[in-house]
């Protein structure tokens, strides 16, 4: 199902109706009015959906039947369907879920002691073209709708329900595929919902948005939301970071520092969390590490270092476990809390984007093949 915003502002599907599962409360305040009913409604309509998650308006039993026909009439509710669903070896879960016109998102499930991390997908492609991503080498083809995003949160919730392993979602990560940022306006009702407490009621340090840094967004973020904020960082000063992320040519590090500062100022948060993907012989040495640590001296942080996962055609590769250790090591003296992330689900295509890459190469390979057979 794919959206379009109508001339109101509201995501429509090709059909013209409302794409009632990504619209937060502000959103569902809007269609009440519309439709003349009661601002009650929406609290209603958020706990069938989203808590219950019922899509048959007319098993809505607290709801009255007029307003139920005028739901039908005007609204639509879809979960994605899942291409590909695989389960590493250490437990991840990793779904290729498919959209309109072909494409395909990824969403992986991260099972952890005391928790379960869901990391979501916010657009087709990205445009930003990290060296060390595989989503960027396919490049960008469009932004997930609020329904599409959420959805990835349900499809998620469901399949986990059905596998009867008592395992479930109690974190959501803005990892996935694409730059969040990039999709304010889906991103924001998206993660509206897994917040709000007639909705998904997560609490807002479980839901976390991970950006490049688009600076100006990080600014109008913290105006009108409050989940956490990760970083990808990845470098400790402006040339290298130019290489590694290209959008530091456009937001170098004076701007993105002071806008994450004032993310941390006007928001109940206490620290940004940084990534930094440690790649053999580029950003893993001693002396880079201090110079991370001169560089966020001044901002309450938590760093993340990310053992590289390499993809076909890379140039890059994984620095050897000893580096990353003395890297942490150098952070940890110089006062900063530091982590390593485990590598997880590297037998089911674990980078962000290779399973949409195996895909999208094998439909290339299919009408190759096709081709010549017609020739």
């Amino acid at each position: 199902m794919t959206s379009t915003a109508a001339a109101d502002g509201q995501p429509r599907t090709e059909s013209g109706r409302l794409n009632l599962l990504g619209l937060d409360a502000a959103g569902l305040d809007g269609l009440l009015r519309e439709l003349d009913e009661k601002p009650f409604r929406g609290k209603q309509l958020r706990q069938w959906l989203h808590q219950r998650r019922v899509f048959d308006f007319d098993a809505m039993t607290d709801l009255a039947k007029g307003f139920r026909r005028k739901l039908v009439d005007v609204a639509e509710l879809q979960v994605p369907r899942a291409i590909f669903d695989r389960e590493s070896e250490d437990g991840t879960r990793k779904w290729l879920l498919a959209l309109e016109s072909g494409q395909a998102v990824e969403t992986v499930y991260i099972p952890e002691r005391g928790r379960g991390t869901l990391c979501v997908s916010s657009q087709v492609g990205c445009a930003l073209d990290c060296g060390f991503c595989s989503t960027g080498k396919q490049g960008f083809n469009r932004n997930l709708s609020a329904a599409e995003i959420i959805g990835q949160l349900h499809y998620a919730t469901q399949a986990l329900e059905d596998e009867g392993r008592g395992r479930r979602v109690t974190n959501v990560v803005m990892m996935g595929m694409g730059e969040p940022l990039a999709n304010f306006r889906n991103v924001i009702a998206a993660t509206n919902l897994m917040v709000d407490p007639y909705a998904w009621g997560l609490s807002r340090r479980r839901v976390t948005l991970s950006t490049v840094g688009l600076v100006p967004a990080l600014y109008r973020l913290a105006d009108v939301s409050n989940i956490s904020l990760a970083v990808s960082l990845h470098a400790p000063n402006d040339a290298l970071r130019d290489e590694i992320v290209p959008i530091n040519r456009k937001y170098p590090l004076r701007e993105l520092l002071p806008a994450c500062e004032h993310y941390l100022g006007n928001t109940p948060h206490h620290c940004i969390y940084w990534e930094y993907v440690m790649l053999d012989g580029v950003n893993d040495s001693d002396a880079q590490a201090r110079e991370l640590a001169r560089l966020l001296r001044h901002i309450p942080s938590k760093i993340n270092l990310i053992p590289f996962n390499p993809f076909p055609g890379t140039r890059y590769e994984a620095s050897p476990r000893a580096r990353i250790q003395r890297f942490s090591e150098i952070l940890q003296n110089a006062g900063f809390i530091t982590t390593t992330r485990r590598t997880r689900g590297q037998d089911i295509d674990g980078a962000c984007g290779q399973l949409v890459g195996q895909v999208i190469n094998r439909r290339n390979q299919g009408k190759r093949g096709s081709a010549s057979a017609n020739a």
